[in-house]
């Protein structure tokens, strides 16, 4: 939940660089939030015989921004600009973009910023590795 609420804090920051983790924590946050509205307003259209899923709506809205800003500082970690973001798009370009999603951030400082891998999060066994 931590990584979702820090996408929506940096909600339309376009610069810098995002983790696989990050992305991926909101895209999975993202996807358990949508089924949760998609629940709620099949309930809604079950009770009033109508359907148009307003809840899901405002909310694939609402995270559009959001969604778009984390996709690009995740191309952005692996060197490649915002604009490939436009792959996703393309017939068969778009496998490409997804691989770009799923590789490994480039190490230490690249042309979009520093590293976003935080030495905290390493365990304490790495640490005691490490020094010996």
């Amino acid at each position: 939940m931590k990584w979702y609420s820090q996408v929506l804090k940096n909600y339309a920051n376009f610069n810098g660089r995002a983790r696989r983790k990050e992305y991926w924590m909101f895209v999975l946050f993202n996807f358990i939030f949508t089924l949760i509205t998609l629940a709620i307003d099949a309930a809604i259209m079950y009770q009033f015989s109508f359907f148009i899923p307003v809840l899901t709506i405002a909310y694939s809205l609402a995270m559009m921004i959001p969604s778009i800003a984390v996709a690009i500082r995740r191309l952005h970690d692996v060197g490649k600009s915002g604009g490939y973001f436009l792959l996703a798009f393309l017939p068969i370009a778009n496998i490409y973009y997804i691989i770009l999603l799923l590789t490994a951030g480039e190490p230490n400082k690249n042309m979009f910023g520093e590293d976003p891998k935080n030495e905290k999060e390493f365990s304490s066994y790495d640490n005691i590795v490490s020094e010996a």
